[in-house]
């Protein structure tokens, strides 16, 4: 298919898509087709489009990127540092492309499934079809550029199973690290986990350097009734790369998913996560921590959408904002007609540590039923000069009374995680980066 993209920046990050290898499924052409056809339509977003109102992406359309041909060469001591012991499997990526031999395998129980994108349109295709490409394919990421150029894009990322029943205590740890300059990459993660099935999976993405260029990435989450997944997102990506995600979830009638997104890296980051309750009686829980400096610009957007009655979702968004660092946080909460007996709540709590740093935080709440409970609240300010004064009063100095504050209010968040490891890393990473201004 020819590329006839309006905008000049869609036509040269197409560029590639014609070299892409026809996959061994006809339907994922089809969707790959339709998804170039849909991006050549799209332009980038502007701060004149009010989703992206508050995030300028100026910088990106500067800054020349091609799909990976060929990988960078990564050693096992090179990712070392970012194992999860608690992981019953890990796999990595090196710039968007499988490396098998830094993978860590364990042994799985029955029903259980994690395997690479590819060989799952092979052995798995009649479990993958019906969702890879459709959860996140639909309003409001079916205008969404981005998910677009991923779906034009794809070819690697992972397929996790879970069969009915099948129970995975132990997380599985998906590394994505980046290691060349001036590329693009566009991984795909597909979560399908069927009726009674529970696991956690990590989706970690890091840098061995500091080079700039494109991550974007989408992940799509199916929970069937009585279903549990706990995903855990870090983004601690280069301070010049541009990291753009979307995670779409549905959730049938009593299941459970739990989000937990912490984001500490890129020059500009947007992290989309759109919930889709379709049965009665799911549970939802949203933790999200941002903690940036510098000229960081970190973008979320999340949608929870109630379409059944007896839902409950609660979210908590936190942000800590150093130098003339720029959080934004954009959260709607929408109620359809019929969903009744609803309990959604978010807050959105956000900490300025300098003059030059602020935030642009928007709840909102869109009900069309009569029976529910839901609320939002913001807030933004600096730390607590009481709390502030009782910690000097204790015989604190002032710079570590003032880190202190900082890495609690973060740490709350954080301790929610249940990976100690993870959890032990990320409070270190807090405490220097706290200690160090942001």
């Amino acid at each position: 298919m020819n590329v006839t993209a309006t905008h000049p920046y869609v036509a040269a990050l197409l560029a590639g898509s014609g070299a892409l290898p026809k996959s061994p499924a006809a339907w994922l052409d089809a969707r790959r087709a339709a998804a170039l056809e849909r991006a050549n339509a799209l332009a980038v977003p502007t701060t004149r489009d009010e989703e992206w109102r508050f995030t300028d992406l100026t910088p990106l359309t500067k800054l020349q990127v091609q799909p990976v041909t060929t990988a960078v060469k990564v050693s096992a001591g090179d990712v070392a540092a970012h194992a999860v012991p608690e992981a019953a499997i890990s796999l990595v990526f090196v710039d968007g492309v499988p490396a098998p031999e830094l993978a860590q395998r364990g042994a799985l129980p029955a029903g259980v499934t994690v395997i690479a994108l590819t060989d799952a349109l092979k052995s798995h295709a009649a479990l993958v079809e019906p969702h890879l490409g459709k959860l996140a394919g639909n309003e409001p990421a079916g205008d969404d550029l981005f998910t677009a150029l991923n779906t034009a894009f794809l070819q690697h990322g992972v397929f996790i199973h879970l069969a009915n029943n099948a129970q995975l205590k132990a997380p599985i740890h998906l590394l994505f690290v980046a290691a060349g300059n001036g590329v693009a990459t566009y991984p795909r993660c597909l979560i399908v986990a069927e009726g009674g099935a529970e696991a956690c999976v990590i989706e970690d993405y890091v840098a061995l350097g500091e080079a700039a260029y494109l991550t974007n990435a989408v992940t799509e989450i199916a929970v069937a009734p009585n279903a549990s997944v706990r995903h855990i997102k870090l983004q601690r990506e280069s301070q010049k790369a541009f990291h753009i995600s979307t995670c779409a979830v549905t959730l049938a009638k009593d299941a459970r998913f739990q989000s937990h997104a912490v984001t500490l890296g890129a020059r500009l980051s947007r992290n989309n996560l759109n919930i889709t309750q379709q049965g009665e009686g799911a549970q939802i829980e949203i933790d999200g921590l941002a903690l940036i400096g510098g000229r960081q610009t970190a973008d979320t957007h999340t949608l929870m959408d109630h379409t059944k009655p007896h839902g409950t979702c609660k979210q908590t968004h936190k942000t800590i904002v150093g130098g003339a660092g720029h959080a934004v946080f954009n959260g709607k909460v929408f109620v359809r007609e019929g969903a009744q007996l609803t309990d959604s709540s978010q807050q959105s709590r956000n900490l300025l540590l300098s003059d030059k740093a602020h935030v642009d935080t928007k709840p909102q709440l869109e009900i069309f039923a009569d029976d529910v409970k839901c609320a939002h609240g913001a807030a933004v300010g600096q730390l607590d000069a009481d709390h502030l004064f009782y910690l000097k009063s204790r015989g604190l100095p002032e710079a570590q009374a003032r880190n202190l504050l900082t890495y609690a209010f973060g740490a709350e968040i954080i301790d929610h995680i249940p990976v100690p490891s993870l959890v032990a890393v990320l409070e270190k990473l807090v405490m220097a980066r706290t200690e160090a201004g942001v």
